[in-house]
């Protein structure tokens, strides 16, 4: 793989409008009809994965290691929420996140995410 050469500063944001199948009771996580906490982190490692995509060396690609987080409030079906991350430190091929989420009424979720750059053929042989 090439060398790494990643500025922290990158950022993306990831949007989805709530729908049945984003919801706690679809996805296992509980039981009410609320953006589910897994939901949230989803499009959270979605918005870091898109931050630094088009930056990434020929073959390469992200994966996510560790999410740490809080889901402040819920959201509703119908409800628009936008994850954005944004790099802040980037050390070898670890590269670490602030996370974010909003939805209309304001910050639903917070965190930080570490993702590490990896060869995809590389990755997907250990486990095919």
């Amino acid at each position: 793989m090439q060398k790494i050469s990643l500025t922290p500063g990158l950022s993306a944001s990831s949007c989805v409008t709530v729908t049945a199948e984003h919801t706690a009771v679809a996805m296992g996580s509980g039981d009410m009809r609320v953006l589910a906490t897994p939901a949230m982190v989803a499009l959270m490692e979605n918005a870091a994965m898109q931050a630094v995509a088009a930056a990434l060396p020929d073959g390469a690609t992200t994966v996510g290691s560790e999410i740490a987080c809080t889901h402040l409030k819920p959201s509703g079906l119908g409800a628009v929420v936008t994850a954005t991350a944004v790099l802040t430190a980037v050390e070898g091929r670890k590269l670490t996140f602030n996370v974010g989420a909003v939805d209309g009424e304001g910050m639903i979720g917070e965190g930080t995410h570490v993702r590490y750059v990896v060869d995809r053929a590389r990755f997907m042989s250990r486990v095919e």
